[in-house]
């Protein structure tokens, strides 16, 4: 099974090394027994799953997509008749290109709340080299 270093696993969760490393002290994250620390990668990415859980979706709205991420918009960038928004939904960054009717409409500015609706019908999913 894969393991990951505390750098690696601060970096893939989003957080400081100094926050995985009180989740190692505080059993909230396991460790291999190995010298340099190491978590498994199970347990780490059963933590990412409950880490998600965290940002609440405020539109009370029923909907059949899954892929929802919750963030705040940083930029917004009108051209035209079209528009770039980027939202920051963790440690995740969302663009989407949109109408400038649609950015109007919404009342889009940096630091507004929204949620990033995505529906795809590829995935390409890839593993680093060895």
């Amino acid at each position: 099974m894969q393991s990951f270093r505390i750098a690696q696993a601060a970096q893939l969760l989003g957080v400081s090394d100094d926050t995985v490393r009180r989740w190692v002290d505080r059993g909230v994250l396991p460790t291999t027994g190995e010298t340099p620390t190491t978590i498994p990668g199970d347990a780490l990415a059963a933590h990412a799953v409950e880490l998600r859980q965290a940002a609440a979706d405020p539109t009370d709205v029923l909907s059949s997509a899954r892929n929802r991420f919750v963030g705040l918009v940083t930029r917004v960038q009108v051209d035209g008749v079209m528009a770039q928004v980027d939202i920051q939904a963790g440690p995740h960054r969302v663009v989407s290109l949109l109408s400038a009717e649609a950015v109007r409409e919404l009342g889009l500015e940096p630091g507004s709340l929204a949620v990033a609706v995505i529906k795809a019908t590829n995935v390409i999913v890839e593993t680093p080299g060895d």
